[in-house]
Formats: C-alpha cells, structure tokens, sequence
C-alpha cells in the first residue's frame, strides 16, 4: 500500500551547481512523484570524498522528521560492480551506493566492526538493507555513469510514495562502512586524531570528541604547528585556535581566516592532541 502523505527527501552529492547534475536528479523525483518535498543538504561535497560526505550526513539527519528519506551519492565507483542500496531504520530511509556514503545511517557499535579506510561490515539481525536492482524502480534506460539520476532519484521517489523497500531487489547482510569517527587513545592520554572535514570556513574538523578531550586544557599538533586550547568560540582568541564545535569536535580554525590554507591541511590530515 502506497502512503498518501508524501516523505522529505534530502539530497547530498558532490555534484555542485555549476552543472544540470542536480537538476536532473530533482526532475527525475518530481516527475514520478509531484508532491515530494526535496531539501538539499548540500552539493558541494568535495568530489569523491566520501568521509566528507558521511561526516555532514551524520551532523543532520536526525533534525529531519522521522520517515524522512536521505539520498546521499558520492560515488567515485558508479557504473562498477559496487551495489546501490536502501537501508531503513527506525528514524528513515537512506540510499546511495554502497561504498561506505551510507556510514551515517549506522550505530557505532557496527561500524567498529570496519576496518580503518572503510571495509564490509554485518549488519544487524532484522536491518534493512536491499539492493536497489528491480527496474520498475529505475529509469527506463540507467546510465553507467549517472546512477544519481537514474537509480537512486528514482528509489526515492517511489519510497516517498510508500514503496516497500523489500520490493526493490535483494537483501543485503553485509555493506560497507567507515568506522566510527573517534581519535584513538595512547596509554599516556595523547589523542591520534585526523581531520575528516574541512568546512567552506577554512575550519579543520578533527575526529577529536568533546568528550574525548584533556579537561584541564590542551595542545593540538598539526602540521608542524602548536596550538593551546579550548578557546571557547571563534572570536574568543587570535591566530590559530583549537575549538570545540557545535557537532561535539574538536576543529582548529584560523581567527578571521582560513586554518586549511594557512596550514596547508586537509581531509586526512593527523592530528596529535597532548594534555596541556
């Protein structure tokens, strides 16, 4: 049975708007359903940076209604023999390629089963995961290189008309996923961090958790450089500050410029946070 109240769906890519990518994708959801409601998370994504991709996923999903469904499609390996997926859980719907984008959608305690880079992960017994392989849910002709309009536009809208998930192909026990984001612990209370997002700010943001942090104060290494912290917000300090933000990281940001560009660090870069 098809719902008569039409689902959100939020669309994430690295398409950019200097393109019709993300026309298309919209065109494609309203044509087979006119009344969806479509919020762009965002499009500019770095091209292929998956870490990105899930870092900003995992910052909004749960601010969006329950049932809402989340396209997200960063996908460096479309036309290849990687899967597209849907995968339901108790708070919505997510689909993408199953290249690790879809890490978001997943509890932590599964995604410490990945290895470091990413990797296949078992899902829980009961989760719902299916291959988006049935053409009724697809464009008459797929792209081997547009599958954002051509197989994951179209699940979506088929989904907020009410589509059962367990009608789409498949399902899937395994997928693949990031591990969590999480600096790692040393013996002597250092944190190994990374940076795994660099907002348009020029503001590095670390897998540092808040709650992860030195309480009497610290020092954050990176890129040759040392930084005190925590200031408490972005124009509490001067030059390069460590601060935590409103995601619960730690990130390091450049008072009135850009951290990124002034350290020449980016997405991956390490990070070394000592006690103070």
């Amino acid at each position: 049975m098809r719902s008569s109240v039409p689902r959100l769906i939020t669309l994430t890519t690295d398409f950019g708007l200097s393109d019709g990518y993300v026309a298309a994708m919209k065109g494609v959801i309203l044509t087979i359903n006119p009344r969806a409601s479509i919020i762009d998370v965002t499009h500019e994504i770095p091209p292929q940076a998956i870490t990105s991709a899930v870092f900003i996923t995992s910052t909004v999903w749960h601010l969006f209604p329950a049932g809402t469904i989340h396209v997200c499609v960063v996908d460096p390996g479309v036309g290849t023999s990687q899967k597209a997926l849907a995968l339901r859980t108790a708070h919505g719907i997510f689909v993408g390629p199953d290249n690790g984008v879809l890490s978001a959608a997943l509890p932590n305690a599964v995604r410490e089963g990945a290895p470091e880079g990413g990797g296949m992960v078992h899902l829980r017994p009961g989760a719902g995961a299916f291959e988006l392989t049935n053409p009724a849910y697809q464009r008459p002709e797929v792209s081997r290189t547009f599958h954002g309009r051509d197989v994951f536009a179209p699940a979506a809208a088929h989904l907020a008309l009410g589509a059962r998930l367990e009608d789409f192909g498949p399902r899937a026990e395994r997928i693949v996923a990031l591990p969590p984001f999480r600096a790692q612990r040393e013996a002597d209370g250092v944190l190994r961090a990374r940076v795994i997002h660099v907002d348009r700010y020029g503001n590095l943001i670390t897998d540092a958790r808040a709650e992860d942090l030195p309480s009497d104060g610290f020092v954050v290494e990176i890129a040759g450089r040392s930084i005190r912290g925590p200031t408490a917000t972005f124009g509490a300090g001067e030059g390069l500050l460590g601060v935590v933000g409103s995601y619960g990281y730690l990130g390091v940001a450049l008072r009135d410029g850009s951290a990124a560009r002034e350290l020449g660090a980016g997405v991956g870069a390490g990070v070394v946070v000592r006690p103070a």
